[in-house]
C-alpha cells in the first residue's frame, strides 16, 4: 500500500482519494508493476483486493480493478540429478563434520563432568575449557589492558589455538554449518527455507524408545502468501541410518549446547536451528534482527546466508527454492505443504523435468488406450457368404487357423472362441448373425445377476465387440434377433458355461 500511495503522489495530478482514482491511473500502476514479476503480482492482487471493498470507487475504476491479473510466468526449474546430488553431498559433508566434532567434544565434556580425568591433566583442562564454552559460549579468558580479552594460556594449549575453530566451534554450529543442516532438511523432507528457519524443536513421543526407535513429533508452520499460516504435524521415526528421523536426531545432537545456552539466556525459546555468531558486537541490530538472536546465538537461516553458502561451495544459486521443487516434483512427487491443485499447477506442470518425464508416460498411456480400444473393437471381417475353405467355430469362421495373432502354439490357435470377434482372421457372414445376437442378449442378462466387477473382468470386452457389430449391421441385427434357433441357443449355452473345447 505504501508503494501504491507513493505512485499516486508522484503523478502530475496526484490522486487525493479513491473517488478520483481512474481506470487509466490503475492501468499505469499495473503496467509499472509487471516488470517485478512475483512481487508485482502480489502487490497488484493485494491492493486491488483491498480497494474493491471501498464504496468510494467509481464504476469505471471498479471494473478496471476487477479484471483478472495474470500470474507471472514461472521460470524456476528443478535441479538436474547430478547438480542436486552435488549440493546435498556437499551439505552432508559439512554437517557430518560439524556433527562429529560436536559429539566428540560432548563425550569429552561428559567424561570431565563425571570426574573421569586426573585433575590438572591435559584431558582435565580441556574438559574444564569445554564446560566454560558450554555455559558462556566463550573459552576461559582474562581481560587485557586495552579492554579486550585473551584465552588463558594453559587452556589455549590444550584447545590447540585461540581461533574459533579451536574454541567455541567445538560445541556450536557455525552460520554456514547451519545452512548445510537446512539444505539436508530440505532435501530429506521437501520443506522450504522459511519453514526450516522457524522450525521448533521436535519432541520425542512418549512411547519412543521401547523398541529402540525414536519417534519425533515435528510441528511445521508455513506463512502463506498474503495472509494466514499453514500448520502441519508430522511424525518422523529414527530407526537407523537412512530413516526419516535420523537427521532430526543428528540435528538435536549438533545443537544441544546452543539450545541449552539460549534457554538460560531466554527461557522458553524453542528453535531447532541455532548457531553461534562470530560477530557478537552487533548489539545495535534492528529490532527485527534482535528477535532472531540471543546473546552470541542466532536462529534460523536467512536468504543471504543461503546465497553466501552456495557461493562459497561453488554453486550458481541458493539451493532452497529450486531444491524444494526438485524434491517435491521429481523425487517425492507429492505436495509439500501445498494443496494438490497448487502442487500440480504451480510446480509440476511448469517444470521442464516433469514435462520431459511425462512424455513417455503419456505416450505409453495413449498406446495402451489404443491397444485396449482395438481389443474391444469388432475385428473380424464381414462377408456376404461363407468361404468353403474357412474352418467353422462357435462364433465365426476361421480363415487362417495356423497363424493366430492371439496364440503362437504349434498346434494352431488356442484362443477363446470369444476372441474370434476381435481376430482379423475371422469371417462373419449372415449364418452367424442370429447366434451372435443371442450371445449379446445372454451377456446382457449375465450382467444383471453377476458381481459387476466380475462381469467387467470376464465378459465386458466381448460385449463391447458385439455392440460394435450391432452398429455395423444396423437393420440386419434387428432382423437376426427374430431368426435365433434352438441350435443357436444350445451353442451359446455351451460357450458361456465352458462346455465347448477351445
Amino acid at each position: 500500500m505504501e508503494t501504491f500511495a507513493e505512485h499516486l503522489s508522484a503523478l502530475e495530478e496526484p490522486v487525493a482519494d479513491l473517488d478520483v482514482l481512474t481506470a487509466a491511473v490503475w492501468k499505469e500502476w499495473e503496467l509499472s508493476r509487471r516488470s517485478t514479476q512475483t512481487i508485482g503480482y502480489k502487490e497488484l492482487t493485494v491492493v486491488s483486493g483491498l480497494l474493491l471493498d471501498d464504496p468510494r470507487l467509481t464504476a469505471e475504476a471498479r471494473e478496471a480493478l476487477s479484471k483478472r491479473i495474470p500470474q507471472p510466468k514461472v521460470t524456476e526449474t528443478s535441479f538436474e540429478d547430478g547438480e542436486f546430488a552435488a549440493i546435498t553431498s556437499q551439505a552432508r559433508r559439512i554437517f557430518r563434520s560439524a556433527h562429529l566434532r560436536i559429539t566428540e567434544n560432548a563425550r569429552h565434556l561428559a567424561d570431565w563432568r563425571s570426574n573421569s580425568f586426573a585433575r590438572d591433566s591435559d584431558e582435565w583442562l580441556l574438559g574444564e575449557a569445554l564446560d566454560c564454552i558450554a555455559r558462556t559460549g566463550e573459552p576461559p579468558c582474562y581481560e587485557t589492558e586495552n579492554h579486550g580479552s585473551r584465552i588463558i594460556f594453559r587452556y589455549m594449549k590444550v584447545l590447540g589455538g585461540e581461533s574459533s575453530r579451536h574454541t567455541w566451534q567445538r560445541l556450536f554450529l557455525t552460520r554456514m554449518e547451519a545452512v548445510a543442516l537446512g539444505v539436508l532438511l530440505m532435501a530429506e523432507h521437501g520443506w522450504n527455507l522459511s519453514v526450516i528457519s522457524r522450525l521448533a524443536v521436535p519432541r520425542a513421543t512418549p512411547d519412543a524408545g521401547r523398541d529402540g526407535k525414536r519417534i519425533y513429533r515435528v510441528e511445521l508452520e508455513k506463512h502463506k502468501r498474503g495472509t494466514g499460516r499453514y500448520f502441519e504435524t508430522r511424525n518422523l521415526t529414527d530407526d537407523g541410518a537412512d530413516t526419516p528421523g535420523r537427521l532430526i536426531t543428528q540435528a538435536l545432537e549438533a545443537t544441544v549446547f546452543a539450545r541449552a545456552a539460549v534457554h538460560e539466556l531466554s527461557p522458553g525459546t524453542d528453535r531447532l536451528v541455532i548457531w553461534r555468531t562470530t560477530r557478537p558486537d552487533k548489539a545495535d541490530a534492528p529490532e527485527k534482527k534482535k528477535r532472531d538472536s540471543v546473546g552470541l546465538f542466532r536462529f534460523g537461516i536467512t536468504g543471504g546466508a543461503a546465497k553466501e553458502w552456495s557461493k562459497e561451495e561453488g554453486f550458481a544459486s541458493s539451493p532452497f527454492r529450486r531444491g524444494r521443487r526438485t524434491v517435491n516434483v521429481v523425487h517425492r512427487r507429492e505436495p509439500g505443504q501445498n494443496s494438490q491443485g497448487t502442487h500440480d499447477s504451480t510446480y509440476v506442470l511448469t517444470d521442464p523435468r516433469a514435462q520431459e518425464a511425462a512424455v513417455p508416460v503419456i505416450a505409453a498411456a495413449a498406446e495402451s488406450v489404443v491397444t485396449k480400444a482395438r481389443e474391444v473393437t469388432f475385428g473380424a471381417e464381414l462377408r456376404e457368404s461363407a468361404d468353403p475353405a474357412d474352418q467353422p467355430t462357435a462364433t465365426a469362421d476361421c480363415h487362417d487357423y495356423e497363424n493366430s495373432p492371439f496364440s503362437s502354439t504349434d498346434e494352431g490357435c488356442g484362443a477363446s472362441f470369444l476372441m474370434c470377434l476381435a481376430c482379423p482372421n475371422a469371417r462373419v457372414h449372415p449364418a452367424h448373425h442370429s447366434r451372435l445376437t443371442h450371445l449379446h442378449q445372454a451377456l446382457n442378462n449375465l450382467r444383471s445377476v453377476m458381481d459387476p466387477g466380475q462381469w467387467q473382468s470376464d465378459w465386458a470386452d466381448a460385449y463391447a465387440r458385439l455392440e460394435h457389430l450391432k452398429r455395423l449391421l444396423g437393420a440386419d441385427w434387428d432382423k437376426a434377433l427374430t431368426q435365433v434357433t434352438a441350435a443357436d441357443r444350445e451353442l451359446i449355452d455351451y460357450l458361456l458355461n465352458g462346455d465347448l473345447d477351445q
